[in-house]
C-alpha cells in the first residue's frame, strides 16, 4: 500500500478518508432534482448545474456514469436529457454509493465486494484498524440498505 496523504491506493482501489467525494455529492443532488421532478421527463443538464449549483462539465461525466451504470436513461435533441430509468423507491443507496464512491469500506481488509489483505497486516483476526473497520462498514451499510432515493427527497 501506497501512502498519498488523504488516500491509500492499494492496487487498483482507491479509499478515501472519510469524507464524501464532490462526486458523490454532486451524483445524490443530481438524483435526487431528477427524483423530484412529477413528470419525469428528461431533464437537461444545464437545469440541474444551474438548480444544484453543480459545474455542468463535471455533472456530465458525473450522469454519464450514472447512465452507463443503469441509473438514468437520456434522450438526444429536442426535449432531451437525463431521467431516471427506476422508481426511487427501487434504487437503494448501497448501489448509488459504490457506483459514485466506490468500496463503502474504508480499507479494503474488511470490504464485502472488494476485499484485500493489507500489506502491512500480519493477521486480521488481531489487527484494531479490521476491528474497528468492520464496525464503521457495518454501520454505513445499515444506513445505505435502508434507505432509497425516495427517502432523499424533500
Amino acid at each position: 500500500m501506497v501512502d498519498k496523504g488523504l488516500y491509500d491506493v492499494n492496487l487498483n482501489f482507491l479509499y478515501l478518508r472519510p469524507m464524501l467525494s464532490k462526486k458523490t455529492k454532486y451524483g445524490l443532488k443530481a438524483l435526487t432534482y431528477l427524483a423530484s421532478q412529477k413528470d419525469k421527463a428528461p431533464v437537461q443538464i444545464s437545469e440541474i448545474a444551474k438548480c444544484e449549483n453543480i459545474s455542468q462539465k463535471f455533472l456530465e461525466s458525473i450522469l454519464l456514469s450514472l447512465r452507463k451504470s443503469g441509473f438514468l436513461g437520456s434522450k438526444k435533441g429536442k426535449g432531451g436529457g437525463y431521467y431516471l430509468i427506476k422508481d426511487p423507491n427501487e434504487v437503494l443507496m448501497t448501489d448509488v454509493m459504490r457506483v459514485l464512491e466506490g468500496p463503502i469500506s474504508m480499507v479494503p481488509c474488511v470490504s464485502l465486494n472488494f476485499y484485500e489483505k493489507c500489506a502491512d497486516c500480519r493477521d486480521e483476526a488481531t489487527c484494531s484498524v479490521n476491528k474497528l473497520m468492520l464496525k464503521v462498514r457495518d454501520a454505513n451499510l445499515e444506513v445505505y440498505r435502508n434507505n432509497t432515493l425516495a427517502d432523499l427527497i424533500i
